[in-house]
């Protein structure tokens, strides 16, 4: 799979609050929290933000709760992908589960601006920045993780009669 995008810059420690802040927790539905989508970092995000955009952040992004409306809001809102130094595990896993590309390369996340155009492909984990020309190596996902992502996230997945290690 690959993603071409433009990037959306974020800082270290971006929380799960700010990414969908609690007041709009009283929903699930992914169309009303894309609405919402970083609006406490970023008010203008979720009407800026287009189908197939990329967020880089530095470490610890998605720490606080464990809530899976952060991963929805943000794939829900267009992204792509989310590529980061580091992420918090709860919510590298709740990004999995519901079908949202996440990479950590910490090169990429130093190297990449605002508004660069970023391409990734998900199978050999190769992060490039069309606008500098430079070339990250992330880590790829294991297959049965890919297949996930494929799949549009866990369920569906084990709908499809998925035989990867869950």
């Amino acid at each position: 799979m690959k993603f071409t995008g433009r990037a959306w810059v974020f800082g270290d420690n971006v929380d799960t609050d700010v990414i969908i802040p609690a007041r709009y927790l009283n929903t699930v539905q992914p169309e009303e929290l894309a609405l919402h989508c970083m609006e406490d970092i970023d008010p203008e995000f979720a009407k800026k933000v287009k189908r197939g955009d990329i967020i880089v952040a530095g470490r610890n992004f998605g720490c606080g709760s464990s809530r899976e409306h952060a991963p929805l809001a943000i794939k829900a809102a267009g992204v792509s992908c989310v590529i980061a130094k580091s992420f918090a595990r709860i919510f590298y896993r709740n990004a999995i589960n519901i079908g949202l590309s996440v990479l950590e390369c910490e090169e990429a996340a130093e190297n990449i601006k605002e508004n660069d155009l970023v391409e990734v492909d998900l199978e050999r984990g190769i992060i490039k920045n069309l606008t500098s020309g430079k070339e990250f190596a992330a880590k790829p996902y294991p297959d049965f993780i890919e297949e996930i992502i494929r799949a549009g996230g866990l369920l569906n997945y084990a709908r499809r009669g998925g035989q990867g290690r869950v």
